[in-house]
């Protein structure tokens, strides 16, 4: 950028000299404005030139080569000069623009970690993160970058997660907790047990999404391909015709008229801003996405999401957080701090995934001289003697098997029931966690105008029907397996019309046939299995579905400001085109109709960067 900027303000200081100069001189008119056209074009011809020795003829540099130099021959100096240097000004600012979307992009580079301090016995080895194995037990002090994913085994920590997902707030971390490779320690020292290798670490896998993101072509994109692989010759073809034809057989037609019409036809129809413009508003647009921590894979899958009309969703893990928690405590004749403690003490000696979340609830030391007599029995519940009380935990079965009659209302979630001393005492509530902004993700993709949105779960009928209901999901399919999850994806891309398209949003490693075979696959990356952002078109990095929403709306901005570009581009180019083969247009608007809409397209394409307000 530098080495243009300069170019261009050399070349114009000469080009201003010449102008102002413009002496009877002819010979030193000519020097001044072709060594400004040197300066300023040089780059383009010699490009043009190595163009067509590999068999690229037909590009931009040689629409501006022939052009200019065919001005220059016919004395039309300052025209020459001065599409040359609009030209590299129209070339600053697309690299002005692209440089701004990479940076955006390129923050998520900067996560790359440069060492890993792997303790060796007593001894800390400062590493390359592609030598540290699955085991290994690092050592991230404060302020390194986290450089593989792994679980805390000592100390406790903020980090800073930005880079991945978004999120200014930082997290703490205790042992127990996973961290995620490519987030900073802020502020204590960590010791971590490896869990993946880095190649197959978080950050890994975001920098290659990130690199091959851009090789994906949208349809405006190919469309924009494929209309200058046939236009551009078509229009060096008229341009050769409008010099040649018209002076044989119009009666006192000139050829430097028409050749200077044709040149003037050729400077226009250089389909630079369609070429720059379109592909850099969805490189922006994919920047922009980046920065809310939304990864899209390609900018055809950004071009998808603008057309989404079905959004289906797994349950578990994606509208909800994936972990059992104790959310009502119903008691009878007892207090409910009294019931969850004696319920606690009972399943204190099963690891079942429902015990655990009761004893997490109850959050206190277990005393295990209060406990004896256990008895687990398989597939119903447990009975001990806590306090001497004889505590009976668990499911229907249990209390039908003891012949204690028990709440039997329709409850969504796992219910615990529990009688001590063969008298029933209540019951207890264990429910997956509904996220926090699960139901304002809804209301937000229905205010983005999502006709039909739908959950997928294996879970059951009661307990998807209650979620679907608190969140207001249109419809809801229970008891899924994964083959028929399949089945009733199919069901529905069926209901899309034909431009329309359908998008999954899941998980889990039973999510990832659903992912692949949706028009588009929306996983959530922080916690979703590698298969699911493996099989996805888009990551969200923050798990937080309410991302979806901003990610059409960056989607949608980003299609208008393409489509924006092509009506812009075509229609003043059809016109300038017409004008110039006409005789009315001189090559000043010439330029205008090239290197003007092309600054004007790119300035527009800025604007798919500003994504704070979506």
């Amino acid at each position: 950028m530098k080495k243009r900027l300069w170019r261009i303000i050399s070349g114009t200081m000469l080009f201003v000299a010449a102008l102002v100069i413009n002496t009877d001189i002819e010979l030193l008119n000519m020097a001044l404005y072709l060594t400004a056209y040197i300066i300023v074009g040089g780059d383009v011809v010699v490009r043009a030139f190595k163009n067509i020795i590999r068999g690229k003829v037909f590009d931009e540099n040689f629409l501006m080569t022939v052009a200019t130099i065919g001005a220059m021959l016919i004395s039309e100096y300052p025209e020459g000069v001065a599409v040359m240097l609009f030209y590299q000004v129209g070339e600053l600012f697309q690299s002005y623009a692209v440089d701004k979307s990479r940076k955006s992009i390129a923050t998520l580079m900067d996560i790359r970690p440069d060492y890993a301090n792997v303790k060796r016995g007593e001894e800390i080895v400062t590493v390359d993160p592609d030598e540290v194995k699955i085991g290994d037990i690092i050592v991230i002090k404060a302020g390194e970058k986290i450089p593989l994913d792994g679980k805390v085994i000592e100390g406790s920590s903020m980090i800073d997660t930005s880079a991945l997902t978004g999120e200014s707030v930082p997290r703490e971390v205790v042992p127990g907790n996973d961290i995620l490779s490519g987030c900073i320690n802020i502020n204590g020292v960590l010791t971590v047990e490896v869990t993946k290798e880095f190649e197959e670490s978080t950050v890994s896998k975001i920098l290659d999404l990130v690199e091959n993101a851009s090789s994906k072509k949208s349809q405006s994109e190919q469309f924009i391909t494929r209309f200058a692989k046939y236009y551009t010759p078509v229009v060096v073809i008229i341009a050769v015709f409008l010099a040649i034809i018209p002076p044989l057989v119009i009666k006192d037609a000139e050829f430097n008229d028409w050749i200077y019409r044709a040149l003037s036809f050729l400077v226009v129809s250089c389909p630079c801003a369609l070429v720059i413009s379109i592909p850099l508003s969805f490189f922006g647009g994919i920047g922009g996405a980046s920065r809310k921590g939304v990864l899209v894979k390609g900018s055809n899958h950004l071009e998808e999401l603008a057309k989404t009309e079905i959004l289906v969703f797994d349950k578990t893990g994606t509208l909800t957080k994936g972990v059992f928690k104790v959310q009502e405590i119903n008691p009878e004749g007892i207090s409910q701090e009294e019931l969850l403690e004696l319920t606690a003490y009972a399943e204190s000696y099963s690891n079942h995934p429902i015990s655990n979340s009761l004893k997490q609830a109850y959050d206190k030391e277990i005393d295990n001289g209060r406990i004896t007599d256990v008895e687990e029995i398989s597939g119903h519940g447990v009975v001990a003697v806590v306090d001497g009380k004889r505590v009976m935990a668990g499911n229907n079965k249990l209390m039908d098997k003891m012949n204690i009659s028990c709440h039997n209302g329709a409850i969504a979630g796992t219910v615990v029931h529990v009688a001590i001393d063969n008298v029933y005492a209540g019951y207890i509530v264990i429910a997956d966690e509904v996220k926090e902004d699960s139901a304002h993700a809804i209301r937000e993709l229905k205010n983005a105008h999502i006709k039909q949105t739908v959950m997928l779960t294996g879970d059951r009928e009661n307990v998807a029907n209650e979620v679907a209901k608190k969140l207001g999901i249109d419809k809801v399919y229970s008891e899924l397996l994964p083959a028929d999850k399949v089945e009733k994806l199919e069901e529905l891309l069926a209901e899309k019309s034909e431009k329309g398209k359908l998008a999954f949003v899941g998980d889990g490693i039973n999510d990832a046939p659903v992912l692949a075979r949706a028009d588009l696959g929306i996983a959530m990356g922080g916690l979703g299995s590698d298969a699911a952002i493996e099989a996805a078109d888009i990551v969200i990095m923050t798990d937080e579905p309410s991302k979806i929403a901003t990610a059409i709306r960056i989607s949608k901005k980003t299609l208008g400001i393409a489509n924006q570009n092509i009506i812009l581009a075509i229609g003043i180019k059809i016109v300038v085109l017409i004008l110039s083969a006409m005789g009315f247009a001189t090559m000043w608007a010439a330029i205008f109709g090239d290197v003007g809409v092309t600054i004007i397209a790119v300035l527009n394409s800025f604007r798919a960067l500003n994504v704070k307000n979506l």
